[in-house]
């Protein structure tokens, strides 16, 4: 399609350790539209933050490496890049928002060095300008005396003041995708609500794409038009958000719907999905959710299941229990968990 912007194609990323070899992101297929927000949600260890690594060609070699597939931006495959082609891509056309602000701003030269070094180096702006621009920056994302804070050091802002400093360097040159990698995680849920509005102004104002990465339900359903769902490192659903949150198709994610608390019941005792994420391995053969699904069959432990079409929406799931042999199977199994 035309629109798409950012296209994945059997992605893999790997992580060599002394023991073996670890398939952190094992066959990734995504894409993203030209201003469309997309979420990829799913537990700790899913392989989420490296998928958005992968994509920024970030990921620390050694120990890890993108071993195959492509990253097609713009129709031009990342992985293939050079170097100097990637420091031209970063922050000029993709722009990446990191969980934490502490550690990504530096901490020895203030905000708006860091901010004008950003513009500088993607565009043939004089200083003084760029540092104009700076001001303007801190200013639409909604910092008070941004004419006094630009001149300010990293650790004399609060955490919610740091995120927005990120937004406004990742805004600077109004790159045309940007992924956020867990941007509300540390802040309070007032700070939360600001941060994720302020994405959303930038989305409809600028037309940018942004890529999501949370695991935060909640901030889904606020933010995002379409969900993709990881587990160990694959992509075991995709659809809508309301298709997604309102009608699950993966026992994964209907566990992770089934986890939320219900705020019309005092006394609940909330869901847990049993088990925990098992580090993949290379060569596995079976689903991944296998051992902790409560529809596992004989076959779950055998094969591996494909992603599997839901209709002509681009609804996907990837469970046996969508088979045509078990299609019936999969309706009981959904309606029990609704019900």
């Amino acid at each position: 399609m035309s629109d798409v912007l950012l296209q994945l194609n059997n992605l893999h990323t790997h992580f060599l350790t002394d023991k073996e070899e670890v398939p952190a992101v094992n066959g990734i297929d995504l894409s993203v539209h030209k201003g469309e927000i997309v979420g990829i949600v799913g537990e700790s260890g899913s392989g989420k933050s490296v998928t958005s690594l992968s994509v920024m060609k970030l990921v620390p070699s050694p120990p890890g490496k993108i071993v195959e597939g492509e990253i097609n931006f713009k129709g031009e495959n990342l992985v293939k890049v050079s170097e100097k082609r990637m420091r031209d891509i970063r922050g000029n056309e993709i722009a990446m928002i990191f969980q934490d602000p502490m550690t990504s701003l530096d901490p020895l030269y203030t905000i708006g060095n860091q901010l004008v070094e950003g513009i500088r180096l993607h565009k043939k702006t004089l200083k003084k300008e760029a540092y104009n621009q700076s001001i303007d920056l801190l200013k639409q994302v909604g910092i008070p005396r941004a004419d006094e804070v630009v001149d300010e050091y990293p650790h004399q802002l609060s955490g919610g003041m740091r995120q927005r400093v990120m937004i406004a360097m990742a805004m600077s040159c109004e790159p045309e995708l940007l992924i956020a990698d867990e941007p509300t995680t540390a802040l309070d849920v007032t700070i939360q609500a600001q941060i994720l509005d302020l994405m959303i102004q930038l989305n409809k104002k600028k037309n940018t794409a942004i890529l999501l990465i949370t695991h935060d339900l909640g901030v889904v359903s606020e933010v995002c038009d379409r969900v993709v769902v990881m587990y160990s490192g694959q992509l075991v659903e995709e659809g809508t958000k309301r298709e997604v949150l309102k009608d699950p198709q993966h026992p994964y994610s209907q566990g992770l719907i089934r986890s939320l608390p219900n705020i019309k019941e005092r006394d609940q005792k909330l869901y847990s999905i049993p088990g925990t994420v098992k580090q993949p391995k290379l060569g596995e053969v079976g689903c991944k959710f296998a051992p902790r699904c409560e529809f596992a069959f004989d076959r779950c432990f055998k094969e591996n299941p494909e992603l599997y079409s839901l209709g002509d929406s681009g609804r996907k799931s990837r469970c046996f229990l969508h088979d045509n042999k078990e299609g019936d199977v999969a309706k009981d199994a959904a309606t029990t968990l609704r019900s």
